[in-house]
């Protein structure tokens, strides 16, 4: 096992800030949509509560899987947990996941600067020069990942919340009712759908070996679930409230559509969903740069090599795997079966590890 050096060792606050900035990403922009196909009323923001708890359930269980093992990342203890074979097939599935996560980042920016940033700019060229700035961050290994992650986060708050506010001004509260006014069931549907847009969580897999006090990683899971929580429940309460149910299932990016919508009549500056343009590829960033980093990472903990060669190999492999979707709807469905391969691995998985653990008489 390698030991994880003084300087890439994280405080409780920083692990908060990773793991609520790999949550955030495209779900502020598709969460809306998504959900509403599925519940169909002004209920979504419940479905969102519901999903989040689910969410945090998922993670704590996760900690206290990877507390059993102090110091160790989940590549690391998984075959001595299972035994050699099983350890790397699952470290092999984990790897297939953070590639998986990392190309439809990279397919979802390139998606949505073509709409409404770049016109006309390929796809390819995007892509690939998202890919050098991101190979820029993590050669310089996860302290300064954490950096940027720390930079990041302030700002993508300030600029939401003054989102937030702006919409008031078209923000229609009839909109939001009746409250459970078909029931609880379509909320339940929508449940699915609203827990997994919070992956992410699962990185506490990988990060809680870095962490300065190991003890504090279910208060940092808590705590980085409810923050994206909150986005989520006030991205879908504004969208709602300004466009309708049914103006939203007609729309493939409601929230930009949202902030497009606003005037404010003797101020010069009109393009507003710039504003959230900035954040939202920030976020992608970040969730671009940790899913590479933990795909290398898992490569190099199961073959017992340097993880540098790593970064760059997976590069070309990420670039095709973002380039295979053929348009926008097979990017959504292709995202879809990501969410259910998350759900199997960091929901179901974990559970039965833990207990695997508990017969095998694994101690902290």
């Amino acid at each position: 096992m390698a030991e994880i050096s003084a300087q890439d060792k994280i405080t409780t606050h920083q692990a908060v800030v990773i793991v609520a900035n790999y949550i955030l990403g495209v779900g502020i922009l598709t969460l809306p949509r998504s959900a509403v196909e599925k519940v169909k009323t002004p209920d979504i923001w419940l479905s969102i509560i519901i999903g989040g708890l689910i969410a945090m359930l998922a993670g704590l269980i996760i900690v206290k899987l990877s507390q059993k093992f102090p110091g160790m990342t989940f590549y690391e203890y998984s075959q001595l947990l299972v035994g050699k074979w099983i350890g790397c097939f699952l470290n092999l599935m984990m790897i297939v996941y953070f590639i998986s996560m990392s190309s439809v980042m990279l397919r979802a920016m390139a998606e949505v600067n073509t709409l409404f940033l770049l016109e006309g700019t390929p796809r390819s060229a995007m892509i690939i020069a998202f890919m050098w700035v991101g190979i820029y961050l993590v050669v310089g290994g996860f302290s300064a990942i954490t950096r940027l992650f720390e930079i990041i986060f302030p700002i993508t708050v300030i600029i939401f919340v003054i989102i937030a506010v702006m919409s008031l001004k078209i923000f229609d509260i009839n909109n939001l009712r009746p409250v459970l006014g078909l029931g609880i069931t379509p909320v339940l549907k929508g449940v699915k759908t609203t827990a997994l847009s919070f992956s992410g969580f699962e990185i506490m897999l990988l990060l809680l070996a870095y962490m300065k006090n190991p003890k504090t990683a279910q208060k940092a899971v808590i705590i980085g679930i409810v923050i994206p929580l909150l986005f989520y429940v006030t991205t879908a309460v504004m969208v709602i409230g300004a466009l309708t149910i049914e103006g939203v299932i007609s729309l493939a990016w409601p929230t930009i559509t949202l902030i497009k919508s606003f005037e404010f009549p003797g101020i010069f500056f009109e393009r507003y969903e710039s504003l959230l343009l900035v954040i939202w590829m920030m976020q992608i960033f970040t969730t671009f740069v940790i899913t590479h980093y933990s795909a290398a990472m898992g490569l190099a903990k199961t073959v017992k090599k340097d993880m540098n060669p790593f970064l760059y190999m997976l590069m070309p492999v990420i670039y095709i795997v973002a380039m295979l979707p053929k348009n926008i709807n097979d990017l959504f469905q292709f995202s879809d079966q990501i969410g259910n391969m998350a759900f199997l691995m960091f929901v179901v998985l974990p559970i039965i590890l833990l207990g695997v653990a508990k017969i095998r008489g694994v101690q902290t």
